[in-house]
């Protein structure tokens, strides 16, 4: 799962939830698919409402197994459809098979294909990631004619036209060739690449030089999609540090995706001659982020799989220390100027604070510099930009429950010129930029996304619009509503609706309406212009900020995580039911849309209130949750969601399972579900979505279909070529239209 999720790739592509930087996911201006029809049509086919034959879908068989946990005896029909045996794949095929009949033949759907292609292949030119070494600026770029981001270097943003291509990852024919993460060298001659395949992120460490050369040895497994990857170069560029995943035969192979180690390299040294750094004695589901300062110091922030336990490691002269344990809440720490550490703590500060620690001192000596405030400090163990240390400035990133803006102070934690950011937006901070300015990234559900120059002294922006092309649509006619709804508990969620201006408020304008709630991840705006194709044909988007995210801190994370995760979906039903009551929508008129966690979220609402919507968009979805553990990325995720060896834990996740709620019911009404997956996903495994459409098929009482749409080429929604993209993006798009009955034309 990780720090970063990809929360939907339709939701992430809508709204742009997936951050800018050059570590992370990638951002929303990849999708797109092509007109990929499959011919499902049988003899035993049935008529759908407005839709052409297709064939029925296979049902699964049933073979009961049985574990018994603390007690209790647990049925598991499905379990055989965890393997990867043919027969499994024949299943799952014809699955496919059946989904995409029924998909192809959906009305307006060549229209809608057309609309996202139209968008997402817009002749304009989408740039970020920037990161700067040595006078250069090493950025992506997405053009509109290539299937994956480019890697690019340029003078300055303000001369991207100027730009010189690095690496282009799908230039040999693999369009699902991608890369996960670059770092440049701090002479800026030299990049460090991490490049995956067909969605896996099983990254492999390639070195290369600003003409795209491989200048060393190709390092293996340095990222996984379990516990990500990170490297650092050496001050002097003739090394760098990286995280190393167990190798053939050092482990049994189903242990590969764990005991992350750190390691240095020297450049033109064979790989042998490699050095073990860090890790060994920690946790097995240990995950890694790396930095070294212009000294040569390293440090090493650890986290303890996915809930937010961290330790910090630094190298210098005298070898390597632990600076803070688990129980510090020290959730961040950084070289800053004058050679002092700076840090974020949630002791005592659930909202968080920042204190300064000479890096010759012990964690003890650390002082104050910014208070924890009313409102939450952004923490990102993946991007370090939600804080940045400047010779004069700190720069903090505060969530505003969705919503973030950026607050500048001096050294000595006085409020300082802070940027002019647009209400109901979020932005994205880049630091050593070019001639002492900054990077500042900014948007809103109805506001394009726009780079700026921000000058630190005088909080000015200006903005760059050689990265900044305008999109090919407008949301000008539509409005942001923000507001708050009452869960069971009382507890007020806030809702933030896409609406037209001017639309009826009597019911009957129909709604897609999403969420996540999980890992302390915040749903922060970004613009929705490519839910055009939904928006323009009178659809609302709804966006719920649920607990289980970072939106007010991680006291708003804790209410929502482990034993408490039942609030997320009560919040969840609360954003419905307020909806409804406030006339927006109504269930007739209601679907609801997630993935990854927010499949789970998904699952919880088929099994617990199925009557709330007329139809569910679930991907990537996680749905037993009584042997997710079991699976790679599982185990990392124990940390949030709990484990069936602690006997309180496995009562809750047993109560919600959304798998078990529904082969324990003889029959039941659900609505209207598409479910989508990825073969090669790293992070849920395909068999999630394969159980849970098994078991719902088996009990489904009402007509309503139930479609399991599998991607062949791709996995969790990192990389997915852009012809993949448009193509389940114009799928889905179609089934919502299709379900609230909308005409498409």
């Amino acid at each position: 799962m990780r720090s970063i999720p990809v929360v939907s790739v339709v939701v992430a592509s809508w709204f742009g939830l997936v951050a800018c930087g050059g570590k992370s996911a990638p951002p929303p201006a990849g999708p797109p698919v092509a007109d990929e029809r499959v011919a499902g049509e049988g003899e035993d086919a049935v008529k759908e409402e407005g839709v052409a034959p297709s064939a029925r879908p296979p049902l699964a068989e049933a073979r009961p197994e049985t574990d018994t946990l603390h007690g209790v005896t647990v049925g598991d029909p499905y379990r055989w459809l965890e393997g990867e045996t043919a027969e499994v794949k024949a299943w799952s095929d014809a699955q496919d098979t059946h989904a995409r009949a029924l998909l192809d033949n959906l009305p307006g759907l060549a229209a809608i294909a057309g609309e996202v292609r139209a968008y997402f292949t817009a002749p304009i030119t989408r740039y970020g990631g920037f990161q700067v070494a040595s006078g250069k600026v090493f950025a992506w770029r997405k053009q509109p004619d290539k299937e994956q981001r480019e890697l690019v270097v340029m003078a300055s943003p303000d001369k991207a036209a100027e730009a010189t291509l690095v690496l282009d990852p799908a230039a040999g024919g693999d369009t699902t060739r991608y890369f996960d993460w670059f770092v440049p060298s701090p002479d800026g001659t030299k990049v460090a690449v991490s490049l995956s395949t067909g969605g896996s992120e099983a990254g492999s460490l390639h070195v290369l030089d600003l003409a795209g050369k491989v200048l060393e040895p190709v390092i293996a497994d340095v990222q996984y999609g379990t516990g990500g990857g990170d490297v650092a170069w050496t001050p002097d560029g003739k090394g760098f540090y990286y995280t190393r995943y167990p190798r053939p035969g050092e482990k049994p192979e189903q242990e590969r995706a764990f005991w992350i180690e750190v390691w240095s390299h020297q450049l033109g040294t064979p790989l042998e001659k490699d050095r073990y750094e860090l890790g060994k004695d920690m946790p097995k589901i240990a995950q890694y982020r790396l930095d070294v300062d212009a000294r040569g110091r390293v440090l090493a922030a650890v986290q303890k799989g996915d809930g937010g336990e961290f330790q910090h490691y630094l190298k210098d002269a005298k070898g390597w220390r632990r600076l803070a344990d688990w129980d510090d809440e020290i959730v961040s720490m950084q070289f800053g100027p004058g050679g002092d550490l700076w840090l974020v703590s949630r002791k005592g500060a659930p909202r968080g604070k920042v204190l300064r620690m000479p890096a010759t001192g012990k964690l003890a000596a650390a002082k104050v510099v910014v208070p924890e405030g009313a409102d939450a400090l952004v923490t990102n163990f993946y991007e370090k930009e939600a804080a940045v240390f400047t010779r004069d400035r700190v720069f903090l990133t505060y969530q505003l429950g969705g919503p973030n803006t950026i607050r500048a102070f001096t050294h000595a934690g006085k409020p300082a010129k802070s940027p002019v950011l647009p209400a109901v937006s979020s932005s994205f901070l880049v630091d050593d930029a070019l001639g002492g300015d900054m990077f500042v990234w900014s948007e809103s559900y109805v506001v394009p996304g726009a780079w700026y120059r921000l000058a630190p002294a005088t909080g000015a922006l200006t903005k760059i619009d050689a990265v900044s092309p305008a999109p090919p649509v407008s949301l000008d006619d539509y409005e942001v509503h923000r507001e708050l709804a009452t869960s069971k508990d009382g507890t007020e969620v806030p809702v933030n609706i896409i609406w037209k201006k001017g639309a009826p408020r009597d019911g009957s304008v129909p709604c897609v309406v999403t969420g996540y709630g999980g890992y302390g991840v915040n749903l922060s705006p970004g613009f929705a212009g490519a839910a055009f194709p939904l928006l323009s044909r009178g659809v609302c988007m709804v966006i719920a900020n649920l607990r289980g995210g970072g939106e007010f801190g991680e006291a708003w994370h804790e209410a929502g995580m482990l034993t408490k995760k039942q609030n997320v979906f009560d919040d969840f039903a609360a954003v419905l039911d307020h909806l409804h009551a406030q006339q927006y929508t109504s269930p007739a008129k209601t679907v609801i849309m997630g993935g990854s966690n927010g499949g789970l979220l998904m699952g919880a609402m088929l099994t617990q209130h199925p009557d709330k919507m007329k139809a569910v968009v679930s991907q990537v979805g996680i749905y037993d949750m009584l042997r997710v553990e079991l699976s790679p990325n599982g185990l990392f995720n124990t940390t949030e969601f709990g484990t069936v060896k602690d006997q309180g834990q496995f009562k809750a996740l047993y109560a919600y399972s959304p798998y078990h709620r529904v082969v324990n019911a003889e029959r039941m009404t659900f609505p209207a579900t598409l479910m989508t997956t990825g073969a090669n996903d790293p992070r849920v495994s395909p068999w999630q979505s394969r159980k849970m459409v098994a078991a719902m098929q088996a009990a489904q009482g009402g007509d309503a279909p139930i479609l399991l749409r599998t991607s062949q080429t791709s996995g969790h929604g990192q990389g997915m070529a852009m012809t993949e993209r448009i193509g389940q993006v114009a799928h889905v798009d179609a089934f919502i239209l299709w379900q609230l009955g909308v005409d498409v034309r």
